[in-house]
């Protein structure tokens, strides 16, 4: 075994002794802070495009509730605004800025558990054929929906200690 191999592993336990040593604990694992949070939470049904895509990114993080303990409501708002004029005054790239305000309600007190507002930007070029920038503005749409949802489960996440019971 070389130096430098020898020194990987003891460089990676000293690592895994730190991480152990200061309290940490997967959020999902035994003890954590999110333990049992899959499959709990229910979103309410969309009826946008936009709206399908954010729930299917949040049930594939959170999972398909069954039996629900808690109700996500939300609400999304995008704003288009042109980024690059080209010379003949023509707009060759946009900007997509959106806002989910959201809403996470304890089903068995009907209590608000915890709510605020995520926002997040993506872009995309109108270079190309009618179909190409159609094409691009619903793609750059649906890259917005995952980060604004991976942006929510990663606040329920991180919160769920306050919040859950």
């Amino acid at each position: 075994m070389s130096s430098s191999d020898r020194r990987a592993i003891l460089l990676g336990l000293a690592a895994a002794g730190l991480v152990a040593g200061c309290g940490f604990r997967p959020a999902y694992g035994p003890g954590g802070v999110a333990e049992g949070l899959r499959g709990q939470i229910a979103v309410d049904a969309p009826d946008t495009r936009n709206g399908f895509a954010l729930v299917s990114r949040l049930e594939e993080r959170l999972g398909r509730a069954e039996a629900a303990r808690y109700r996500l409501s939300y609400r999304i708002e995008t704003k288009r605004a042109g980024l690059g004029i080209s010379t003949e005054q023509e707009t060759t790239r946009y900007n997509l800025t959106g806002t989910l305000a959201f809403q996470l309600r304890d089903l068995a007190e009907g209590t608000v558990v915890q709510s605020g507002d995520i926002t997040a930007f993506s872009a995309y070029s109108a270079t190309g054929s009618t179909l190409a920038t159609l094409t691009a503005e619903r793609d750059a749409n649906r890259r917005l929906m995952v980060m604004l949802a991976d942006q929510l489960v990663t606040r329920l996440v991180a919160t769920a200690g306050d919040w859950r019971r």
